[in-house]
């Protein structure tokens, strides 16, 4: 079993702080120290107020450095695991960590693999021990409820794996989820963003309309729209092969087209898939 939580002299204070002034910009004065109200965000916490929070939901964003295409930014991932770990926490009372920025590496057909500058990614074995030793930090502190949320495919199998390896020494005190912005997806959703041109799967709708789309409406600075072209479908082969043809990966690292992608999609989406988790997470018994 894991080690007891932490305890000691440094974990005296109570949770049910009454707080008796309100101060500007977002803080709020308790005894004569400002703190950041209502902030979800761990990074920004100091560690009375994280300790505070355990009874929440601990939620870990997971995203990875890859190639998306000429008009994507390589930090897609993390920013769209970051942006939804947001929004999930503001709904059903969570704190969210720092990012884990770096994942597994894709296949070439769901992303490339290793063949473009400046995807940096980690092995399966590394990543699977990174997310162990969050965990355990996590319940550590006092956490019950965890939520991790990855962007990134190709992450989720060795994520499973450290959730199976630490749900065996935590117990059934601790429920610890995986979750994507993909799945929870209304299948009617689906049949409006792809209104122009039909949609491929989600192997091949890397740096293509639903992403696009969602870094329009998350981070519109970030999206080269110039860059976007009209293309056909990579098609895939029918095994894996290493080494890793080069020829059979479209040079500019884009597997589908972009085209017709707009903030508006990416609004429905982040709205609908929110909903969607906030609906079953409230309905788990935990």
């Amino acid at each position: 079993m894991l080690n007891e939580q932490r305890t000691g002299d440094f974990f005296v204070f109570d949770k049910r702080i009454n707080y008796q002034t309100k101060d500007y910009n977002g803080l709020i004065k308790n005894n004569g120290v400002l703190e950041m109200e209502n902030t979800t965000r761990i990074k920004e916490m100091t560690w009375f107020e994280y300790a505070r929070r355990t009874d929440d939901w601990f939620i870990l964003p997971v995203g990875a450095v890859e190639q998306h295409g000429p008009h994507l930014p390589l930090y897609v991932d993390t920013i769209l695991a970051e942006e939804f770990a947001e929004r999930i926490a503001e709904q059903v009372h969570g704190v969210v960590a720092p990012a884990l920025s770096y994942g597994y590496k894709s296949k070439p057909f769901s992303g490339g693999g290793p063949l473009f500058p400046g995807t940096i990614d980690l092995s399966g074995r590394t990543l699977q021990y990174i997310i162990e030793d969050i965990l355990e930090e996590a319940v550590r502190d006092g956490f019950k409820k965890i939520l991790i949320f990855s962007a990134h495919f190709e992450n989720e199998a060795f994520i499973a794996e450290a959730m199976d390896i630490c749900s065996r020494r935590f117990g059934d005190t601790v429920q610890i989820l995986l979750m994507n912005w993909w799945d929870p997806m209304s299948p009617t959703l689906i049949d409006e963003v792809f209104d122009t041109i039909p949609f491929p799967g989600w192997a091949l709708e890397h740096a293509a309309v639903t992403e696009t789309s969602l870094m329009m409406y998350f981070a519109p600075a970030m999206v080269r729209a110039e860059q976007i072209v009209q293309r056909s479908n990579a098609v895939p082969e029918i095994c894996y092969k290493y080494p890793i043809d080069r020829n059979s990966i479209p040079k500019d690292g884009c597997l589908a087209s972009a085209q017709s992608s707009s903030a508006e999609k990416g609004r429905k989406i982040v709205e609908d898939v929110i909903r969607n988790i906030t609906d079953y997470l409230k309905k788990l018994d935990i």
